[in-house]
């Protein structure tokens, strides 16, 4: 078996499994965030549950650790109160983000099955364990079941070949990949990731990489963990533990050989994670601020190479540097080795460890016409701000924030690039609003809404700046106005209607109110040739019709067509021409769910 094969194996009532099988895995650690976390405790107690264990039960609170939001800071008093309750563990504003604290305190380990309402908790693939994000519906099942239902999928394997070339780092080597497999050509497989020089990569810098597995579209991204990263998670668990490998005869979908000494320093273009090119590309594009941080690059490795950069320069003029570690012992140990004197001093501002800008919780948005240099995993439209938003590792967001511009770290002019008294830029931002309800019969028709795109992703389904609605009443009226061109869409939109997409929809962060928000509008199904892994579990949990076809085009379809969806046999057909083409039909399991009206 492969790695996740093995690890659901031990976790399931069956000694193998295979890709396909639909198993009740059992939850090592069930962790719900300040964002999502409230929304589980409103699931459990509106449906009576209990909790199965609280020993694997926790709260982290890493999205908005400043409290500097209200409706933040009411959610986070609402689950200190629930744990207090049940003698639940809650990780509060003074730890950091949840993923590294589950590693760092050893509740994550090698082989382990973790899930949080956090959608980059396949981050554990970087110590061989199995994380995964949904949205607060799952989150609250395995609070009561301590299991959760699960499709086991296929695993794909990348063998890097050569050696890493001079001055590429972790971040470069993901952005690479991205480059060369996109966002979905390895949507919802299961990744191992091997080589000769795979094997000398450190602990932070498999985290780096396996954060960005949700970018790729993947289920998870998985190294087989090294002496180090045994030495590291042994030490954190109080104990000796087991090397998670897959079997020499293990059976992938594919095996791609990439040559990584072909690897060359990236940035990711606005908009777009798996928009990465040679930075030459974007070399000299002037900024007007700069952040380092984020689930992805925050560790110690990232925050010295910052050091090290900084030490002796200063921050450009009109430039602002944003610095957040990822945990308090992060933190902590930079106060030690004197990296903050070396961040102040160079005119950086440093915060408390959390997820910073990614989760608009913390410091690190952007405005309307800002351009930022991130070290993120995401730079969707909105996600990070208002503004536009690079992508590099933690060396060239530091010399891009000494320079001006954006550069490389040996690639730092002596002056700096200056700002002119009439250098603006201004970005106008749209919104919308409207509501209403859904159907439950098995077959449907509808008017069509044919958005023939790629990669929508939930920022823009669903933006996280209204990621304190927890009344789906209130989120049709905010449906699609982060989409390009459909911002009015919830105004247009009426009850019956079906959207129809193309690959990957859905794809980014596990909130749930990108699926209840088609539902607060009335829309009856959404219809694409992918789905986002945590979206596709999103909606069938909560019963709201989706259904993936692997050709659309024979329908000729229209904007505005109608539509019949037959979702036992999975045929859609237009109305105006009758022709008809297959979808997938129902699962047994997404059948019961939806004739259930949901997991509850």
């Amino acid at each position: 078996m492969t790695i996740i094969e093995k690890i659901i194996a031990k976790h399931s009532k069956f000694d193998k499994v295979k890709p396909g099988d639909i198993v009740d895995i059992e939850i090592d650690a069930r962790v719900a965030r300040d964002f999502g976390g409230a929304n589980v405790i409103k699931h459990i107690e509106d449906n009576n549950l209990k909790i199965d264990d609280v020993k694997k039960t926790f709260f982290t609170f890493d999205t908005n650790p400043t409290g500097s939001d209200q409706k933040y800071a009411a959610n986070q008093h609402i689950i200190r109160q629930f744990a207090r309750k049940h003698g639940i563990k809650v990780f509060d504003i003074n730890n950091g983000i949840g993923t590294h604290t589950l590693i760092a305190e050893g509740v994550a380990i090698p082989g382990a099955t973790a899930l949080t309402t956090d959608s980059h908790a396949n981050i554990l693939g970087a110590i061989g364990a199995f994380g995964q994000g949904m949205g607060d519906k799952d989150i609250a099942a395995a609070f009561n079941k301590g299991k959760v239902w699960f499709k086991v999928p296929k695993s794909v394997k990348i063998k890097l070949t050569g050696k890493r070339p001079n001055g590429v780092s972790a971040k470069d080597v993901v952005l690479n990949l991205l480059n060369r497999f996109g966002a979905n050509s390895l949507l919802g497989y299961a990744v191992e990731i091997e080589g000769e020089e795979v094997d000398k990569f450190t602990m932070d810098e498999r985290i780096t990489i396996s954060s960005m597995g949700t970018e790729m579209g993947t289920i998870i991204i998985f190294f087989t963990p090294n002496k180090e990263v045994m030495d590291y998670c042994e030490a954190a668990a109080g104990r000796k533990l087991e090397v998670i490998a897959a079997d020499p005869d293990a059976k992938y979908e594919q095996e791609f050989e990439v040559k990584l000494d072909e690897f060359v320093t990236m940035v990711s273009l606005p908009g777009k994670p798996h928009d990465a090119v040679n930075i030459l590309e974007a070399k000299k594009v002037k900024i007007d601020s700069a952040f380092v941080g984020s689930c992805t690059n925050g560790r110690m490795e990232d925050l010295r190479a910052v050091a090290n950069i900084l030490k002796g320069r200063k921050v450009a003029p009109g430039v602002v540097l944003k610095i957040v570690p990822t945990t308090n012992e992060m933190w902590d140990q930079c106060l030690e080795e004197g990296l903050f004197k070396i961040f102040k001093d160079a005119g950086a501002m440093v915060s408390n460890a959390g997820c910073a800008g990614c989760a608009a919780g913390q410091v690190g948005q952007n405005g309307p016409g800002e351009i930022t240099i991130s070290t993120g995993n995401r730079n969707f439209p909105g996600k990070q701000g208002k503004g536009s938003v690079y992508l590099a590792s933690p060396a060239t967001v530091a010399a891009s924030a000494v320079a001006g511009y954006i550069t490389t770290f040996d690639d730092i002019p002596d002056e700096p690039a200056v700002f002119l008294p009439d250098e603006t830029r201004v970005v106008e931002l749209k919104s919308s609003s409207s509501d209403k309800p859904v159907t439950k019969d098995s077959v449907i028709e509808g008017r069509v809404w044919y958005i023939k795109e790629d990669n929508i992703d939930t920022d823009m389904i669903f933006h996280n700046r209204y990621l304190t609605i927890t009344n789906i009443d209130e989120m049709g009226q905010y449906t699609f106005d982060n989409l390009e061109g459909y911002e009015d869409f919830a105004k247009k939109a009426k009850p019956g209607d079906i959207v129809v997409v193309k690959k990957n929809f859905g794809s980014g962060s596990s909130r749930q109110q990108a699926v209840d928000c088609f539902k607060s509008l009335g829309v009856q199904a959404v219809v694409a040739e992918s789905f986002g892994a945590i979206y596709e579990r999103n909606a069938i949990n909560a019963a709201f019709p989706i259904v993936t076809y692997t050709s659309i085009d024979e329908l000729d379809l229209q904007d505005g067509d109608n539509i019949r969806v037959d979702f036992e046999r999975g045929e859609i057909t237009n109305l105006k021409n009758n022709k008809t083409v297959e979808g997938e039909k129902f699962s047994e399991v997404q059948l019961e769910i939806y004739q259930n009206g949901g997991l509850f």
